[in-house]
């Protein structure tokens, strides 16, 4: 039996230029002892990423019904846009002396 095809936002798939897939981070975490397989990486990527949408949609005083999140939270432009906000975070970071 042939597995089922993924599906494809309609627009397309979020990328980031430096930062690993999901069999990458799976492989770090059950080296550090936390057993994980790629489909279980991508799972909590994901339910971090709702909880930033929704939290995001409720200050903006959005809609912020299950679909709606769910729909944010998958957009690779939501995602791509939360990737770049935790990278410019990361810079200051490491750029600043405290």
């Amino acid at each position: 039996m042939a597995m089922p095809k993924g599906h494809k936002m309609s627009s397309g798939y979020a990328t980031v230029k430096e930062g690993m897939d999901y069999r990458a981070i799976s492989q770090i975490m059950s080296e550090n002892g936390f057993k994980m397989n790629h489909a279980t990486a991508r799972n909590v990527l994901l339910s971090a990423m709702r909880s930033i949408a929704e939290d995001l949609l409720i200050s903006r005083g959005e809609e912020s019904s299950p679909e709606r999140v769910d729909a944010v939270s998958r957009s690779p432009q939501f995602q791509a846009g939360v990737a770049g906000t935790l990278s410019d975070i990361i810079s200051t970071y490491e750029t600043e002396e405290f």
